[in-house]
């Protein structure tokens, strides 16, 4: 146990040349707070961490799982990014009250929206438990070691919740090197208290996505409600404002180039171990593919949006949620092969290699890098065919939801489970109502024509269902014209009915056919290799990474995004991403009103922006005559920071993060601190666009201003 723990101090005592790079675990932040103090920080490690007072951490929250927000006020008020927020706000839209068009401030509590649903997490505490997890492995084998890892979990999980109405996890970290206990406390009654017109919130729309300079305010504000006793509960009319440990203070301060920053939230999935020949297949195969599958769906989805009021508001949220990732994906390509990464891998892991076989104390490391390589090599057809399947079936036409759901359904009533059987059908009936409200069967009829054609074309013939192999225009037909998938009322009448349907006449629909196709395939033929892949994977990346830390304990170490509670520091500055090009690190309102003079639809704006602009009415939020809207910084952020708070040295907030410049999106694979850079808007809009836009000065009166 002694070498576990020798493993992880490595894994954070060693503080990096450059420091902006690594997501750091908050509980060890001791190690680092004389280099944060040098950068510029004024408060300790203790002010951010502390599990047993109340600490800046008490006001990080996990928003619906996905994103971070954090808390502002000491009433529970809820600052996330708008796009985190995006399908609240078009739950509450409607063509004669387009909140999302026109954005919304209630005026009072009662006027604040209720999200069945959606959850607010606050992580209670974080705790190092290597040893107990391991505990009484040591002299086991094989699938005993696994065995007890999982009653060990168990009984940790169990402590940690007795007696309190908290939730308990145990995620491995480096592949099973450590293992962390996170214990959370869950709000369940999340209301909306306010969003920036979509011209604000989602400004530079897909133009803009990934790319510096960005001018969009990406925020919108929640509010969390709790009992008499200020604990979690299901929405009531009797919930109350929740009474924070801890909220954030907003400094209102000017600005500074190379001012310290620190980002704290839930960064989501990072994959810097990935072998070299997986990272080529994934630059030059996988990712490209997978961007074309979202092409053909996009390409179908906007032209409809623009046609469309009622369009708009029912795709707006599928749209973003397609679009975000596509965006992404170019950008990381174009990233990964400027910085020569795959070349860099192959140079690191040759010289790897070389190291391991030095000394037979590093025998365990010796063949590893051998073994990723040969097991990528043998098995990324097996990976492309699945995210592929993933794409088509479920990222692309909507048919397969409805599809996937009735597969449950008749699983259920197979396995004469009668009574879990009328449960799950009940509630398949409300999912189906809410489905059919924000679908347009044209749309979904082209999407699942294009993405047919390339998916026959793309995917190894042995992975193409029978029903693909006919003439696509003519399934096309019969799914969209015949199916119940695709129809409101006969999918009623088909739940209501289900014990007759179940019998025949389910499995005689074309839509049905077609995906029991595609799934008996993927169980049948892809299942099994996909779990020799990533299971041998896992075990073969533990000691690669073990032997990074070893081997090479002076150099940069952290452990992979896992959606956990991290800290990343650097500084609010600019950068050269490539030759002839400098980013200045922020934006203003001046670049906004430039944006809308082009006429592209992307950066249109409504009349009051113009009218307050032309007046320069920027209240006290301006810096020197001009209004920040944006600004970047040197922290290492992913997917899961979007929200997250952008704090000073002081511990006060100044921004929120919401985004990466394209040449950012590498970092997931490979960070480069001379060109990852995150994206955040500037507290001082978000404030400016509540009071003086928004004209609701009654919300910034809750919050604690600092000048």
């Amino acid at each position: 146990m002694k070498k576990v723990n020798f493993l992880l101090l490595f894994m954070f005592l060693n503080v990096f040349a450059r420091a902006e790079e690594g997501m750091l675990i908050p509980t060890l932040l001791g190690a680092f707070e004389s280099d944060m103090k040098a950068m510029g920080m004024k408060i300790s490690a203790e002010d951010i961490y502390d599990a047993n007072n109340a600490s800046i951490k008490d006001a990080i929250i996990h928003f619906g799982g996905g994103c971070t927000s954090e808390i502002i006020s000491d009433k529970g008020l809820l600052l996330t990014n708008h796009h985190c927020g995006f399908s609240q706000i078009y739950s509450h839209s409607t063509v004669e009250n387009n909140i999302a068009k026109y954005g919304f401030w209630a005026k009072n509590l009662a006027e604040e929206l209720k999200n069945p649903g959606l959850t607010a997490s606050r992580m209670v505490k974080i705790e190092d438990v290597t040893a107990k997890v391991l505990e009484g492995t040591e002299e086991l084998s094989g699938a005993e070691i696994n065995q007890k890892i999982m009653a060990n979990i168990a009984l940790l999980k169990a402590e940690a919740t007795d007696g309190n109405h908290y939730e308990a996890n145990i995620k491995p970290f480096d592949y099973g090197n450590s293992y962390f206990l996170l214990v959370k406390e869950t709000f369940k009654d999340i209301r909306l208290v306010g969003t920036p017109p979509n011209t604000v919130g989602k400004f530079g729309g897909d133009t803009d996505n990934w790319v510096w300079p960005r001018h969009t305010g990406d925020f919108s504000v929640f509010r969390i409600y709790a009992d008499e006793n200020n604990k979690p509960a299901e929405y009531s009319e009797n919930n109350k404002p929740y009474t924070p440990i801890h909220h954030l203070p907003i400094s209102l301060k000017d600005r500074q180039v190379d001012e310290f920053t620190m980002v704290f939230g839930f960064p989501g999935t990072t994959n810097q171990h990935t072998i070299s020949n997986e990272l080529d297949f994934i630059i030059n195969e996988m990712r490209p593919a997978q961007i074309k599958m979202r092409d053909l769906s996009l390409s179908v989805i906007n032209a409809a949006m623009k046609k469309s009021e009622a369009t708009q508001i029912m795709y707006a949220p599928k749209q973003a949620r397609i679009a975000n990732a596509w965006k992404k994906w170019i950008g990381q390509i174009d990233g990964l092969k400027r910085g020569n990464a795959v070349a860099k891998k192959l140079n690191y892991e040759d010289a790897y290699a070389a190291k391991a076989a030095e000394s037979d104390e590093y025998k365990e490391f010796q063949d590893v890098v051998k073994s990723l390589r040969e097991l990528s090599a043998k098995y990324n057809s097996s990976d492309f065919t699945y995210n592929m399947y993933i794409e088509y079936v479920y990222v692309g036409s909507e048919m397969f939801k409805r599809a996937r759901a009735i597969n449950d359904l008749i699983t259920l009533y197979k396995e004469e489970k009668t009574e879990e059987l009328a449960k799950a059908v009940e509630a398949e009936k409300e999912a189906m109502k809410s489905f059919f409200e924000k679908y347009d069967v044209n749309i979904d009829k082209e999407i699942f024509l294009m993405q047919s054609e390339y998916y026959k074309n793309t995917i190894d013939t042995a992975f193409i269902p029978a029903s693909l192999n006919e003439d696509l225009k003519d399934l096309q037909e019969e799914i969209f014209e015949e199916s119940f998938l695709v129809d409101q009322e006969e999918y009623m009448n088909v739940l209501n009915n289900f014990d007759k349907y179940a019998k025949k006449k389910i499995n005689k629909d074309a839509g049905i056919q077609l995906f029991t196709e595609l799934n008996d395939i993927f169980r049948n033929k892809l299942l099994a290799d996909l779990r020799v892949y990533y299971g041998t994977k896992n075990q073969l990346m533990k000691p690669y990474v073990k032997g990074k830390y070893e081997m090479y304990p002076e150099a940069k170490h952290w452990a992979n995004a896992n959606s956990t509670l991290r800290v990343t520091y650097g500084k609010l500055e600019g950068s050269t991403p490539r030759d002839g090009m400098k980013y200045t690190p922020h934006t203003t309102l001046d670049g906004v009103i430039e944006k809308y003079n082009t006429g592209k639809d992307d950066f249109d704006l409504l009349p009051r922006m113009l009218e307050l602009y032309e007046e320069k009415n920027y209240g006290d939020y301006a810096q020197d005559g001009e209004l920040w809207v944006c600004f970047t910084g040197s922290n290492h952020t992913t997917g899961g920071n979007s929200g997250s708070p952008v704090i000073n040295g002081e511990g006060h907030l100044i921004g929120v993060n919401f985004d990466r410049s394209w040449e950012s999106t590498m970092s997931d694979y490979m960070f480069d601190a001379s060109r990852c850079r995150n994206i955040s808007v500037d507290i001082r809009y978000v404030l400016w666009m509540i009071d003086i836009y928004g004209e609701a000065p009654h919300i910034v009166d809750e919050m604690t201003i600092v000048r």
